[in-house]
């Protein structure tokens, strides 16, 4: 694979993944939350009793960072911080009632925009698709930089090998 067509590969994911994160925050929006939150509420919905550093651990931020975020949702009553029975300085994040219903609510609005984003896009495509993803997230995660000759596709080195 040529490296111009890695580059405009990674020039396509970022673009896409801008308009994506675009698209979903107007989606959340016009149910009166923010993409940021409703993450936060699915992930909680998934690992409910977290505490805020696991949450901010699991979410990839930096605690600080979701301070504010989970004030909010406190304010909103969509969330309730709940002391730590062996830790006094940690608190425990859990959805209330009413967060709870508003995530519930939210997994209509996730297959539609699942729907709407991937309908002409066949099977097929979306499991290399996700495959590759999850390759790139792994890569980037490890940090760790590939030997130069790791970097060119199989075929090159094979024809480098044998010549």
């Amino acid at each position: 694979m040529s490296l111009d067509l890695k580059r405009q590969f990674v020039a396509q994911l970022i673009e896409s993944s801008r308009l994506l994160r675009n698209y979903i925050d107007q989606r959340a929006k016009a149910r009166g939350t923010t993409r940021a939150q409703w993450i936060v509420l699915f992930r909680l919905r998934q690992q409910e009793g977290l505490s805020q550093v696991d949450l901010a651990d699991v979410l990839e931020l930096q605690p600080i960072s979701l301070v504010r975020l989970l004030d909010r949702l406190v304010e909103s009553e969509l969330l309730e911080r709940k002391p730590d029975p062996h830790d006094r300085r940690a608190n425990r994040l859990f959805l209330t009632p009413k967060g709870r219903q508003l995530v519930d609510d939210l997994d209509s609005l996730r297959d539609a925009i699942a729907t709407d984003v991937l309908h002409d896009v066949p099977d097929d495509a979306i499991e290399s698709g996700m495959e590759t993803l999850v390759a790139i997230k792994a890569h980037v995660k490890s940090g760790t930089e590939p030997a130069p000759e790791a970097e060119q596709h199989p075929k090159v080195r094979r024809g480098r090998a044998k010549a």
